[in-house]
């Protein structure tokens, strides 16, 4: 679906203050936003370490939003079910690179009644994935090397995004693409016009001078 007009922005609350973070939550709210990206890192699958299910706990108490819950995690299998019990979170997105069976985990997301994302690496063909097509309700594709917020865009990434966009029309699917990683206005709308869906922005969202202003800029 190539040249789409809008598109759905999730702040990373991996960017925000965390002193500050239910005041956090409430401005990106009020700011515009359509969900909330919670960020999950473990220190293994990714070389950083981020939060667990209490922060999103804490999260969902500030906001209305869908929570979009992102685990870079290795077994996420082993964690989903205490995310999903957190009340607003929407949706679960495991790697498909971690260690666990990622089709067994998106078919557990679903029956919860929750969107099941999975999610793959700048080096992961999009190949890789085509057997898990139609168990899974949101492609994350990763714009930059997971683990750190502020890391620049991969412009490189566009190709996946578009060639995701295709394989979707061709098999009559309907999942959304979302791309996390270097995504502000400029590059917000070089990923909506290869395909993408929805937007993971934390640092252009989060040190924005005005967050209304910049979600705006990025959906439109």
């Amino acid at each position: 679906m190539p040249g789409r007009t809008t598109s759905l922005i999730a702040p990373s609350i991996l960017a925000s203050d965390f002193a500050r973070l239910g005041v956090e939550v409430e401005s990106v709210t009020i700011a515009g936003a359509d969900w909330i990206h919670c960020d999950v890192m473990d220190g293994d699958f990714v070389p950083n370490i981020s939060f667990g299910a209490p922060i999103v706990e804490a999260a969902s108490r500030h906001t209305a939003l869908p929570l979009d819950v992102h685990l870079m995690i290795q077994r996420p299998d082993r964690y989903i079910e205490q995310f999903m019990a957190v009340k607003g979170v929407a949706s679960v997105t495991s790697h498909l690179e971690a260690n666990h069976d990622a089709g067994i985990t998106l078919d557990r997301v679903r029956a919860a009644g929750k969107k099941a994302g999975l999610s793959i690496k700048p080096g992961t063909p999009l190949d890789q994935a085509r057997e898990l097509f139609g168990r899974f309700d949101i492609l994350l594709i990763m714009t930059v090397e997971p683990g750190f917020g502020g890391q620049p865009f991969m412009t490189d990434m566009l190709g996946k995004i578009s060639e995701a966009d295709r394989l979707r029309t061709d098999l009559g699917l309907g999942f959304l693409i979302e791309v996390d990683g270097g995504i502000d206005p400029k590059t917000a709308a070089l990923c909506r016009e290869a395909g993408a869906d929805v937007m993971v922005a934390g640092t252009s969202v989060f040190k924005a001078a005005d967050r209304a202003v910049e979600i705006r800029a990025m959906r439109e």
